[in-house]
């Protein structure tokens, strides 16, 4: 018997558990050794005051932070940006630290032996306010309320898990899910440089003193680095001499106006956009984000004790992980799936050979781990994924010098690669990249996709590239059914963020939530995982009923003409940019990127307008203002079916090289 001890305090008891003796001398398995040590540094039992919860009784929170390791060679981790440059463990792991909080029933036989896995938004958890209703929401120091108490009283285990690297451990008075990613050398050990931009937005009633940076500057000299600013994108940017600036101290991690705050009138305000540009060194191998999430959900479902003999919490109870995310988080799932980060790591001589498909059944859509021919182990990391929020791109992330908190918006961190082909699920081909792929490609190649569930709001058609989870490249009806493990939800008239004021905007804003529906759709998306019954079919406008149309002209709409109300019936574009030569590699060698002069042709508004700088702006992040090229009809279109096993060019088999593979995931020409 090992002996997992919490820490003294208001908990005093002591959890036990039966360990093989292999695992309790250390000795564990490659595949479940990823975490290698979990440090609990506090255990709240009850929480929520005490509090019970139908059948699942009383609850208790465990903090702390994970220790994982992953190996640079392993096929499944060198899509990793940059992992190769990162700092190598004597064994040639590269180790990296998350924090993480688990709030289960403190007797797990009496919840339902499922865990719903949040990923936090910019470090802040969502999943209890999402379902729960609460208010205040847990963090890193609470619980927080419990709310109406849905999630426990169906039984749960909520887990938090941090991957965001604009989130750091240890930072006095954060409360916020952190980690601690390694910094990515040349192999002489000097620091890599390259160019960044950050911005800044400055809305009515801000006035910011600094300019924070992710990454620090190269050199103190500013005639190495730029600032413009201007009211709107639209508008032609303003350079400003350096002696309109400064970096604020020795570290050059932030800058600051010496004539005062940003954003103050007259010169810059109410409102101003600002961006500098500028030589950044020592990038944090970001990409890690998703190996942390895969691990920590690896970990709980799989590991008894970790490397040191802690017992995992969550020991032989998990049968299905589900994921939850609101907003930015999303967008990192949608990542996740790309990189074929849902299939559990496995040992690196395990990628050699055959990797087809299962043969005893032909169901692809069952939740089961998947083997080989040869009989190689797949196991998924998340049964169950449900995105809400999460629009149709992917983030910032898997890149040198990322910046994962960005969002791109119409007038706003346009110049950011958030908006990369692949779009949808579907494996398709783009006629503006020549590349042919699918989101899905890896899990699907692997036999490890989960059942997924996207969600989302009126929001994500106007401004984050909705409807490119349902339209091919030319803006046509997609065959959702094909995909029999994915659904599609609008949730009509809804916002991405509630609220009752006007705020910055010309009108009051929406209160209307998504709780409500989430709530069912987590019930459904655990009973499609655990029993097969289907949700509901999908449900998002369509082209060929009329659903889907042009936000112009504003009569073609039926929008009403209502005093007081402007309707410019601006939809979010997207552009065509130039990042250099070396960004299927995951690195950014033109920044801000170069408008590209090369057409862009649209049907019905659903792809990118026509990508021509304005001859009024010499500036390379003008905007492409050019209307859409309409092409071909707008009609349903089904995609035929593919032969499986595909081809080794579609197929995109594991390969040692991290950048050839890179290549294939975003897609092949």
């Amino acid at each position: 018997m090992n002996s997992y001890v919490l820490p003294s305090g208001r908990y005093s008891g002591r959890l036990t558990l039966a360990v093989t003796s292999a695992l309790a001398l250390g000795i564990v398995s490659p595949a479940s050794a990823r975490v290698t040590q979990m440090t609990i540094t506090t255990v709240e039992s009850p929480t929520f005051s005490g509090a019970s919860f139908g059948s699942a009784g009383q609850y208790e929170r465990i903090e702390g932070k994970i220790t994982g390791e992953v190996d640079p060679t392993n096929p499944q981790n060198a899509v990793i940006v940059d992992v190769e440059l990162a700092p190598r463990n004597p064994n040639g792991t590269v180790s990296y630290s998350a924090a993480f909080q688990i709030i289960r029933p403190i007797d797990l036989s009496r919840g339902n032996h499922r865990i719903l896995f949040d990923l936090p938004n910019r470090g802040g958890p969502l999943a209890l306010s999402s379902f729960n209703d609460s208010r205040p929401s847990n963090n890193t120091t609470t619980s927080g309320s419990a709310g109406n108490g849905f999630l426990m009283n169906q039984g749960y285990t909520l887990v938090e898990g941090a991957w965001d690297i604009t989130v750091l451990q240890g930072t006095p008075g954060s409360t916020g899910f952190g980690v601690t990613f390694p910094v990515a050398k040349n192999r002489d050990g000097s620091s890599i440089t390259g160019p960044t931009t950050e911005e800044l937005v400055v809305d009515t009633n801000g006035s910011p003193a600094t300019l924070p940076l992710t990454y620090p500057a190269n050199s103190a000299d500013q005639s190495k680095a730029q600032l413009s600013v201007r009211a709107n994108y639209g508008d032609a940017p303003m350079l400003l001499p350096s002696s309109a600036w400064t970096y604020t101290d020795a570290s050059l991690r932030a800058i600051k106006l010496t004539s005062g705050n940003f954003g103050v009138p007259p010169s810059f305000g109410p409102t101003a956009l600002y961006e500098f540009t500028y030589i950044a060194k020592d990038p944090i191998v970001a990409g890690l984000g998703f190996a942390a999430v895969r691990d920590l959900a690896t970990f709980l479902r799989n590991a008894k004790t970790d490397d040191n003999g802690v017992a995992n919490p969550m020991a032989g109870d998990v049968q299905h992980i589900y994921s939850y995310c609101l907003s930015q988080p999303c967008r990192t799932m949608h990542d996740f799936m790309l990189w074929g980060f849902n299939e559990v790591e496995r040992a690196h001589g395990d990628h050699d050979g055959d990797r087809g498909r299962d043969q005893d059944d032909g169901d692809r859509d069952r939740n089961d781990d998947r083997h080989d021919r040869d009989g190689r182990h797949h196991q998924k990391a998340f049964d169950g994924v449900l995105n809400w929020l999460g629009g149709g791109s992917g983030i910032y992330m898997n890149y040198r010098f990322a910046q994962p908190t960005r969002t791109h918006r119409q007038h706003i961190a346009r110049w950011t690669p958030e908006f990369q082909f692949p779009f949808a699920n579907q494996r398709l081909h783009d006629p503006v990249t020549g590349k042919t792929a699918g989101r899905l490609d890896a899990c699907e190649e692997s036999d490890t996709c989960p059942k997924i569930i996207e969600m989302n709001s009126e929001n994500e058609y106007w401004a984050k590239a909705g409807s490119v989870l349902t339209t091919d490249t030319r803006g046509r009806d997609l065959d959702l059914d094909e995909l029999r493990n994915v659904r599609y939800y609008l949730l009509a008239s809804a916002p991405h963020g509630s609220g009752t004021a006007a705020g910055i905007c010309q009108q009051l804003q929406n209160p209307i939530v998504g709780n409500q529906v989430l709530r069912a759709l987590l019930t459904d998306l655990d009973e499609w995982v655990s029993t097969g019954r289907e949700p509901p079919k999908n449900r998002v406008p369509r082209r060929a009923d009329g659903t889907s149309a042009p936000a112009l002209p504003q009569s073609g709409m039926g929008f009403p003409n209502i005093p007081g109300v402007t309707y410019n019936g601006i939809h979010h574009t997207g552009d065509l940019w130039d990042f250099g030569p070396k960004f299927d590699d995951g690195i950014v060698t033109i920044s801000p990127p170069i408008c590209s002069a090369r057409p862009i042709r649209s049907s019905c508004r659903r792809r990118m307008p026509t990508a021509t700088t304005s001859p009024a702006c010499a500036h390379p992040t003008c905007p492409c203002l050019s209307p859409p090229i309409p092409v071909g009809p707008c009609a349903p279109r089904r995609r035929p079916r593919r032969a499986a096993p595909r081809s080794s060019t579609a197929a995109m088999p594991r390969d040692s090289g991290s950048r050839s593979k890179r290549r294939r995931r975003r897609g092949s020409p």
